[in-house]
C-alpha cells in the first residue's frame, strides 16, 4: 500500500489465502486490506495517537439509515456524553474528493447531526465544522484535539 499524509503506525498485517488483513484496534479483528481500508486504518490511528480519542468513544463502519436506505458510514466519534462529535468519509487514495464526497457525508450527517466532519483520501484532508444556524459548512485547518 502506498505512503499517506499521516504520521507513521506501525499495523498488524496477516496474510491468508494470498489476501492480506489488517488488524483493526476498535471492530477487534482482522479485515481484508483494500485501499479504502488502509485510509480509514490510518484515520483511526490519527485520532488515537494525534487527536487523543479515546478508543472507546471511536466507531467504525455501521449501519445506518438515510431516507430510508442503508448505509455504512467510516468512523463516528461520540462524546462522552454519547453525542457524535465527529463523522469521518473516507476514500481511497486513487479517489478524488469531489462536491459529490461532501454530499455524500452531508446526507449521513442528516441522520447523524455531527458537530465536525472530516474527508479524506489519505493523502488530501478536508476538515470542517458544522453551522446548523446558517447552514454551511465551516472549514477548517484541522479538527480539535480531544477534550471532556
Amino acid at each position: 500500500m502506498e505512503p499517506l499524509h499521516f504520521p507513521p503506525y506501525d499495523f498488524r498485517f496477516k496474510n491468508r489465502e494470498n489476501k492480506t488483513y489488517i488488524f483493526d484496534s476498535i471492530r477487534k479483528k482482522f479485515v481484508l486490506l483494500q485501499p479504502e481500508e488502509w485510509v480509514r486504518q490510518h484515520v483511526v490511528r490519527f485520532l488515537l495517537s494525534e487527536k487523543n480519542y479515546p478508543a472507546s468513544l471511536v466507531n467504525v463502519e455501521k449501519e445506518l439509515r438515510v431516507n430510508g436506505l442503508k448505509r455504512r458510514y467510516d468512523i463516528v466519534v461520540y462524546t462522552s456524553q454519547g453525542e457524535i462529535t465527529l463523522i469521518v468519509e473516507c476514500k481511497a487514495p486513487s479517489v478524488r474528493i469531489t462536491q459529490e464526497t461532501f454530499d455524500q457525508i452531508a446526507r449521513y450527517n442528516l441522520t447523524l447531526n455531527g458537530k465536525f466532519l472530516m474527508v479524506t483520501n489519505g493523502l488530501r484532508h478536508y476538515f470542517c465544522q458544522m453551522d446548523y444556524d446558517r447552514e454551511k459548512y465551516i472549514f477548517l485547518p484541522d479538527i480539535p484535539v480531544y477534550s471532556r
